[in-house]
């Protein structure tokens, strides 16, 4: 019995839970989890696609260098909203727990252990290149706004609508004269 082929038979178990429990950390999940349309629901449904993206190229030992870009989707989306550093990346280090967990007994038993190790590896090192990816993202996230305050674009953006400048300055002008 090959891990491959058991992963592939309780996929779709593990990825309701795993999908489950990564849209329960946000603020509104009953939304993310509810909606399957993509322009209601574009941030659940570009999560439930990549995780299931991401578990498929685990399972079938794929090199780390294709995780990359649905790691890249994922972390993005986290990356903009009010998650730390662990909390953005812990969806991906739970997968272990959610395959221990839909696989059960079978887990204990002697031919899957050394697999599921490997197996448990590669999950470790795709959270790592989440973590970086992360990093690289709120960086560039920083440097944006460091080029707004230098622009005095912040002027704009965080002030509200631009006419409100105009309107008082109209009231001063007929309150001096």
């Amino acid at each position: 019995m090959e891990l491959a082929g058991v992963l592939a038979a309780k996929q779709k178990q593990i990825l309701e839970l795993w999908t489950e429990r990564t849209l329960d950390s946000y603020t509104t999940p009953g939304f993310f989890k509810k909606s399957r349309d993509l322009f209601a629901n574009p941030v659940g449904v570009q999560i439930r696609n990549t995780l299931a993206r991401l578990f498929t190229l685990l399972r079938e030992g794929a090199e780390p260098e294709a995780l990359i870009q649905p790691l890249d989707r994922v972390v993005r989306i986290r990356a903009v909203q009010e998650f730390t550093a662990s909390q953005a990346v812990v969806p991906f280090l739970e997968l272990k727990w959610v395959v221990k967990g839909v696989l059960g007994e079978e887990a204990l038993q002697a031919p899957l252990v050394a697999e599921l190790n490997e197996f448990d590896c590669a999950v470790e090192r795709m959270a790592l290149m989440a973590f970086d990816l992360y990093c690289q993202c709120r960086e560039q996230l920083y440097r944006n706004r460091l080029n707004e305050l230098k622009s005095g674009r912040a002027l704009f953006t965080d002030g509200g609508c631009p006419s409100r400048f105009l309107d008082a300055e109209t009231a001063r002008e007929a309150d001096g004269k």
